[in-house]
């Protein structure tokens, strides 16, 4: 058996970012420090952010007066921030710069007369973050078909921006849908999707033509992880999301020459050793580490951290 570790995985620096901040205001300000919504998606990372005294919150409402309050890596909306200020509360954004560069485009588009459509997953808190930037002149679709039943007020003022962590080639088919029918569409100057995201699924494709099965190391609730497993099913691959080694089936190993293995931008190296180790248990491997994408990208921490 060979086990093949993609290039780049796991952590992205939107991510370490976001993960610093809530680890260096426990340091700073004590516990407890109160997240809204969990920081990044990952089970394994908020457990352990809340051991150390980390409280991931919905309602700004439970929050008490006077609290460290951080915004997760997906972004919040505007009313959000605004609610935050009018309480008081001590504020780290955690928001990823490349969620706040697709923020800054749609204010930029909406300032300029334009109405905006935004291209993910409904319900996603990256999603609501942006759609929470206007008040008026967004709107949201997920597939190809949404955008036959899309109304707007003029045609020939409207822009697209997406969520970051899509599938490439999804994001490609909406696009191609909006500009078949608005041709006049305006995408932004420089992709949404980020690079961290491009990265991950350029490799695991590469890894699923050499494996017949391939498993991602993310939690469910984990949009980019979950883009990651789909990419490796469209490439051909059997492939599975794990959120920890545990969840592995042996009947998948059945037949299994080659195993991939590659992991979402918020799930840790520490899972993904796990989880070679606990095959290596049930069927001795050869672990090969793939070439790839070198990532040398850093986000700066908020003043005051």
């Amino acid at each position: 058996m060979e086990i093949l570790l993609a290039n780049p995985r796991g952590f992205c620096a939107g991510v370490e970012r976001a993960i610093t901040i809530v680890e260096h205001a426990l340091a700073k300000f004590g516990a407890p420090v109160y997240v809204r919504h969990e920081v990044v998606h990952n089970r394994f990372v908020c457990d352990m952010l809340r051991a150390k005294g980390a409280v991931f919150v919905e309602e700004m409402e439970k929050i008490p007066p006077g609290s460290t309050v951080i915004f997760s890596a997906h972004g919040v909306p505007r009313s959000v921030r605004r609610e935050a200020e009018a309480r008081g509360f001590r504020v780290f954004d955690a928001t990823c710069p490349l969620v706040t560069k697709v923020h800054v485009e749609i204010e930029r588009m909406r300032a300029q007369g334009r109405e905006v459509v935004i291209i993910g997953h409904r319900g996603h808190p990256e999603v609501e973050g942006a759609m929470g930037q206007s008040e008026t002149g967004l709107h949201l679709v997920e597939k190809p078909a949404d955008v036959f039943n899309l109304k707007v007020a003029r045609p020939e003022a409207l822009s697209y921006v997406t969520q970051t962590t899509l599938s490439m080639d999804d994001a490609a088919d909406v696009v191609a849908a909006l500009r078949e029918r608005f041709p006049g569409i305006q995408g932004p100057k420089k992709a949404d999707i980020c690079y961290a995201t491009q990265n991950r699924q350029d490799a695991v494709k590469a890894l699923a033509k050499k494996s017949g099965l391939v498993l991602i190391v993310g939690s469910q609730n984990s949009s980019n992880s979950r883009r990651l497993q789909e990419v490796a099913a469209r490439a051909g691959a059997q492939s599975h999301l794990i959120d920890h080694a545990g969840e592995i089936d042996p009947a998948w190993l059945r037949e299994q020459t080659a195993i991939g293995i590659s992991a979402g931008a918020s799930a840790p190296e520490k899972l993904v050793e796990e989880t070679v180790q606990h095959l290596n248990t049930l069927i001795p491997a050869r672990i090969t580490e793939q070439n790839g994408v070198r990532e040398e990208i850093n986000f700066p921490l908020p003043k005051g951290l």
